[in-house]
């Protein structure tokens, strides 16, 4: 066996490769080897985890010395990781790293119930960060699958072997699954590619996260705009050396040199724009996350989110960001554990929601790998889950299942929940600037009740002034509602309806309604509100997609319940106004003339107060060309309190037909209402249950 050569003590600055096999992966580590060029160094250490028969003493150190020119060790507890050298883990061992040393620990699971893949991977990648490689080689299984998510959150990098290519699959397969792998290959093509990717990732300096790049700025303008068209997301606000690491990986993975050359091939590969997207949302994310944070919540925040409220009232959870539901599932066990420790009957809801498709699929589904055990205690692990019946997996009880509704949504442009007694919005405003955590904040102290709780990540704050929030508890970083701060929720309400990125980065692309620069879409709504006499309004389009909110708009809109991501003005509009507004909307786009309704009944703050509604469209003019039909939605409140006419009594101005409301109005009324109800219903549906056929 090779001797260690002497090291210092400093933590490496060369990329270290974990790579993890379990059946059949001796042949795939030995084709890896294999593969490796003859002549030159790698400039890169390699550590292997395969599974192992603790009661056997392993030849794999041996059988890969003779595959490669570097030095081979089994690993022995504290050694130090040098670059060109290549590490065995050791039988009936765990192995992690710390401060670039590698550490043994006795296995804490039984054997069939160990991770020692993730459990390498994980470590990883807190220690090494964009330095982190993983490669998932044969076996079953599906042990690496949360490893390789911590590594790519890290700015890491991933290869996997492909399923055809392995003896079996399903630790390929899984790690496939999660949309985070870099290179799909088989072994012995693996380390060219390897190489290629180190050489052009750490072969030059790197740039300074004050100054990313030089000469950049208009290259990543375009890059927010590609990502933007493509995905409907804006990430201009976000910090700048978050996103240009992540671009900085891609272009890695392509072999790109310039950023101009990287913004030309996004240009001409839209799936390299998806790529880009799922790199900037990935996320880390666990069971019950900062454990001592989460054991403050429990004591000291779970039990006062019921007191007061009446027997059958609704408790509200929005947990912003939830990235894989994990953080999301821990909130609503603490609330069950509460629950049931209370004699009256409490309704819990518990809304999640994260930009990010993909991780909302997977929550939905509340099928997690095996290695969570390491996050949860036994005992809620055997009251809120079932394990699989391969043993690869833990199943979510559907009684916990229930209790949240998961939900696309962008938090940054999108209408929030209201009424709401906790948000969770935790490792989110780390990657964002300064403005738009201000920004945000102050979303969340409008969408809270009175007294309401924030809670945020280990490194995030809700502000230093405390204009907003009171601190409960510093170090888990939980904050209480204050009362109405002057601006706060008007700040918080026109906050996500207008675009963040300047709408002269690009022309439009997607069809919608484009303005010119000379007129804005402020300046054009408050140009026909002067005419109109009148201080709330909204722009929309025929759809009822709102580009613009005028005045205090939160008497008639708020988003629906349970309905996160809906920025249309039929979904927000209030109990009693939705009909009206519909079927007046529908009667504008149609003849082109102002429709209104007079009187109607809305309720509002848990009272009804009556409010005239108007319909007009938006004319063109030669300072106003309009590539889509725009109507201003206009609503005053009516100046006297009538009792509530009936439908055919209402006003409808149309051009050249004064008439009442005929029959044929009424039945265009119903037909619409039950279209809209039919939406309602599928909506709540996709929202509420999505269950997987596996």
């Amino acid at each position: 066996m090779a001797t260690h050569p002497e090291v210092d003590t400093a933590v490496p600055v060369f990329p270290t490769v974990g790579i993890g096999a379990s059946a059949g992966g001796l042949a795939a580590i030995e084709a890896f080897f294999s593969g490796m060029p003859a002549e030159t160094d790698p400039g890169m250490a390699f550590v292997l985890v395969q599974h192992l028969d603790p009661d056997h003493k392993s030849m794999l150190t041996e059988l890969i010395q003779r595959r490669t020119r570097m030095q081979v060790f089994e690993v022995t507890d504290g050694m130090l990781v040098q670059p060109n050298c290549a590490y065995i883990i050791p039988p009936n061992r765990d192995m992690a790293f710390l401060n670039g040393s590698l550490q043994l620990l006795e296995p804490a699971a039984p054997r069939g119930h160990r991770l020692p893949i993730d459990f390498l991977f994980r470590s990883l990648a807190v220690d090494q960060h964009e330095r982190a490689i993983a490669i998932v080689l044969s076996g079953t299984g599906s042990d690496g699958t949360l490893g390789v998510r911590s590594i790519k959150a890290e700015g890491g990098m991933v290869m996997v072997q492909t399923p055809a290519s392995s003896e079996f699959d399903g630790m390929p397969q899984s790690a496939l699954a999660t949309g985070l792998v870099d290179y799909e290959l088989p072994p012995a093509e693996m380390a060219p590619q390897l190489i290629a990717y180190v050489a052009h990732a750490f072969g030059r300096p790197p740039h300074p996260a004050s100054a990313p790049l030089t000469h950049s700025e208009s290259a990543l303008k375009k890059i927010f705009v590609l990502l933007r068209a493509q995905t409907g997301h804006d990430f201009s606000l976000y910090k700048p050396s978050t996103i240009y690491r992540r671009i900085e990986r891609r272009m890695a993975v392509h072999q790109i040199e310039s950023i101009d050359s990287y913004v030309k091939y996004l240009q001409q590969t839209p799936v390299e724009v998806q790529a880009l997207f799922n790199d900037l949302l990935i996320g880390v994310t666990n069971f019950f996350r900062d454990p001592e944070a989460f054991a403050v919540l429990e004591a000291q925040v779970i039990p006062k989110l019921f007191q007061g409220k009446s027997a059958g009232a609704a408790v509200r959870v929005w947990c912003t960001g939830c990235s894989t539901g994990e953080e999301a599932y821990s909130i609503a066990i603490l609330l069950q554990e509460r629950l049931e420790s209370l004699k009256a009957s409490y309704k819990v809801q518990v809304f999640a929601t994260d930009i990010d498709s993909r991780a909302i699929a997977v929550a939905r589904t509340g099928i997690y790998p095996a290695s969570i055990a390491e996050n949860i205690s036994p005992e809620r692990l055997a009251r809120f889950f079932t394990l699989e019946a391969d043993g690869s997996a833990y199943r979510i009880h559907k009684g916990i299942r229930d209790l949240l509704v998961f939900s696309e949504q962008d938090v940054i442009k999108d209408p929030p929940f209201s009424k709401l007694d906790l948000i969770s919005c935790r490792n989110l405003l780390i990657y964002l600037g300064a403005e738009l955590q201000k920004k945000l904040v102050s979303l969340f102290h409008y969408a809270l009740q009175p007294a309401g709780v924030l809670f945020l990540g280990t490194s995030e704050t809700a502000g230093e002034q405390g204009d907003l929030f009171a601190v409960l508890d510093r170090k888990a970083k939980i904050y209480q509602r204050k009362e109405d701060f002057q601006g706060a929720q008007r700040a918080a309400l026109g906050r996500f309806l207008p675009p963040l990125v300047e709408r002269d980065l690009a022309n439009p692309s997607d069809g919608t309604a484009a303005l010119p620069p000379k007129l804005s879409l402020r300046e054009l709504t408050e140009q026909t509100l002067l005419q109109q006499l009148t201080p709330v309004a909204a722009l929309v389009h025929a759809s009822g997609d709102i580009l613009y909110l005028h005045g205090r708009t939160g008497l008639y809109l708020e988003p629906a319940s349970g309905e996160a991501g809906i920025n249309n003005i039929l979904k927000m509009a209030r109990e009693g106004l939705r009909r009206d507004l519909t079927v007046a909307l529908h009667k504008a786009a149609s003849s082109q003339g102002t429709f209104k309704v007079d009187a109607i009944r809305v309720k509002t703050n848990g009272h009804h107060t009556r409010v005239n509604l108007s319909v007009c469209p938006v004319q063109s003019s030669s300072r106003v060309a309009l590539e889509s039909p725009l109507y201003l939605v206009i609503l005053e409140p009516s100046p006297e309190q009538p009792t509530l006419a009936p439908p055919q009594q209402r006003k409808a101005a149309l051009p050249g037909d004064n008439d009442k409301a005929s029959a044929d109005t009424r039945a265009q009324i119903a037909e619409l209402n039950e279209e809209l109800q039919a939406k309602e219903e599928y909506l709540h549906a996709a929202n509420e249950e999505l269950e997987t056929t596996n």
